[in-house]
């Protein structure tokens, strides 16, 4: 019974982690709600591209090797946290969003 519950356990804290909406929350005041907006007047509009650009860019940005219109350093901060689960979760949330 122990090893059920551990599992379940695991398992929610995984899908958690990978929630795409929950974590994209931090992105809404400079994206916008539907990724609609460039955010501080800079980048591009991200609710048009696909997951794979979207996974791919976040994951530079982590990175530290990707600085469009020098969002760079702002952007490596606000995705520190997320494992790659998460980005991914977070880059097709996006898609989603029209």
């Amino acid at each position: 019974m122990k090893k059920i519950a551990l599992t379940l356990l695991v398992a929610s804290v995984s899908l958690m982690a990978a929630d795409g909406a929950a974590a994209y929350k931090k992105c809404v005041s400079c994206h916008g709600a539907k990724a609609e907006k460039k955010a501080l007047n800079k980048s591009e509009i991200i609710n048009t591209w696909d997951a794979a650009k979207i996974e791919e860019s976040l994951k530079a940005y982590k990175a530290g090797t990707r600085n469009v219109h020098g969002m760079g350093p702002l952007m490596k901060g606000q995705v520190a946290s997320y494992d790659d689960a998460t980005i991914k979760a977070v880059a097709e949330y996006i898609t989603t969003l029209k």
